[in-house]
């Protein structure tokens, strides 16, 4: 495979798998999606998405419990991986990594997919891995920090646990994460803590389907309410253009 790399760049990636039900049984990649980012803009640069054959067709479910779930119907005419392995490469390989637990779980699941098809696998000049970024930046508000909780905490929709819907989400996540960062660093001792509200709406766990409440800040998908709180709360500390330079930017985030 031809060694490129685009040390500047970043990848935001994830992988559907197969769940093992049996001891022993291995992970089996059953989709993969990616989109190019320009780290300046958080412009999409190019995105990509497959299905992907596993060797053993046994390990798919024949129904899904997800309404756009994977099924073995879905996958039986897909590529395997070491048909698009070389795509994959070329995207991953000199870039930076991001995803939402990728160095526990897809990084892994990587790496594993090219030594199975005896391929050196891509290495990332870097990695993002949102899990522990914002639960280190963010703190626990989300409750989890799941995706699925933290695109119900700001109103993004149901998770679809499907590679290239869930790469857009985790990307909207962070823009909305650094918004509520940025406003709460302007005036922290008026704005830390103080999104959260009663409502309530429910998610849905990867893991057990459990359901579970988590809070949201502000109205189900939009920022317009905290937005105006913050510019009220601004106005008595703030000259009104530093004012609209602030909400221009928090907004520019969010596009």
């Amino acid at each position: 495979m031809a060694v490129q790399t685009f040390p500047n760049e970043i990848v935001f990636f994830d992988l559907e798998t197969n769940v093992p039900n049996k001891a022993g049984q291995h992970f089996h990649i059953l989709e993969f999606g990616a989109i190019i980012v320009c780290p300046r803009k958080l412009e999409e640069l190019e995105s990509f998405t497959t299905l992907i054959q596993p060797k053993d067709l046994s390990v798919v479910s024949i129904r899904s419990s997800r309404s756009d779930g994977i099924t073995r119907a879905k996958v039986t005419n897909a590529p395997s991986f070491e048909d698009v392995a070389e795509k994959i490469h070329g995207l991953l390989n000199g870039r930076i990594w991001a995803g939402h637990n990728i160095r526990r779980f897809d990084c892994v699941r990587i790496k594993e997919a090219f030594a199975e098809i005896g391929k050196a696998a891509p290495e990332p000049s870097g990695i993002i891995d949102s899990l522990g970024l914002l639960s280190d930046k963010f703190g626990k508000r989300a409750g989890n920090m799941k995706m699925a909780s933290l695109a119900a905490y700001f109103g993004l929709g149901v998770q679809k646990h499907r590679s290239l819907d869930d790469v857009r989400m985790n990307l909207e996540v962070l823009k909305h994460c650094a918004t509520v960062l940025f406003l709460e660093s302007t005036l922290p001792n008026h704005l830390e803590g103080k999104w959260q509200t009663s409502s309530k709406i429910m998610t849905r766990s990867r893991s057990n389907y459990q359901i579970a409440q988590r809070a949201m800040p502000y109205s189900k998908g939009s920022l317009e309410k905290m937005t105006q709180n913050v510019k009220n709360l601004l106005s008595k500390a703030q000259g009104n253009q530093t004012l609209q330079s602030l909400i221009n930017h928090s907004h520019s985030l969010l596009r």
